[in-house]
């Protein structure tokens, strides 16, 4: 595991060898700001970086990552909503083409949800985990009747539901919802398994996640 001293050698390594490379790509951004055509919803986990798994350049998109890439339904009370932030500028101001929500295999948010694990233990004085995955309560109760709440089936399951249900979160943002029956904006799932690198992309029509080539 690195620290500190680890991550500035590879701040060196990005130094000498790809800001180099990418100098006129980062002065294209400052000269014209950034225009990214895609949002990527992602989750925190750090074996999962969407820049990496895409391999994109500098500027190219935009991204947001937290606990299980679960996305908020639309609401107006106050508080701090940080991903309905996010895709509130990555539409309306960034006006991107596309929002991917890209879940991942072994995904702790996920089983967390599935297990109910955080929601009748102390884990710190917030609370904070057992209070963001109940938002994937609703998607949770077919996963759970069906598969039960344990096992790596069930654990995929939820994982598949769970971008289903951001989706759907997403599509009740009226701006969203307004572009994506315009023709202007996309909604795509995914889902990347660790274990083989392998991409699956949510086939609207059937449901279903199938491998990209």
């Amino acid at each position: 595991m690195p620290e500190f001293a680890e991550l500035l050698k590879g701040y060196e390594r990005f130094r000498k060898e790809v800001y180099p490379r990418q100098r006129d790509r980062f002065e294209q951004t400052i000269a014209e700001g950034q225009h990214p055509k895609l949002m990527v919803i992602g989750c925190s986990d750090s074996r999962v970086d969407p820049a990496q798994i895409f391999d994109v350049d500098p500027g190219e998109i935009f991204v947001v990552r937290n606990v299980a890439a679960l996305v908020p339904p639309f609401e107006v009370t106050p508080g701090q909503h940080g991903v309905s932030a996010a895709v509130e500028f990555a539409v309306q101001m960034l006006e991107v083409k596309q929002i991917l929500v890209m879940g991942h295999g072994r995904c702790g948010g996920c089983k967390a949800a599935l297990t109910q694990a955080f929601a009748d233990s102390d884990h710190g004085d917030g609370g904070f985990i057992a209070n963001w995955v109940t938002l994937l309560d609703e998607a949770r109760g077919p996963v759970a009747r069906k598969h039960g709440t344990s096992g790596r089936k069930a654990e995929l399951a939820m994982e598949f539901a769970a971008i289903r249900q951001s989706l759907k979160n997403l599509r009740t943002f009226p701006w969203v919802a307004e572009k994506e029956a315009a023709g202007t904006l996309k909604l795509r799932g995914a889902h990347f398994s660790i274990r083989e690198g392998i991409l699956y992309s949510l086939d609207e029509e059937t449901g279903e996640f199938l491998p990209e080539d």
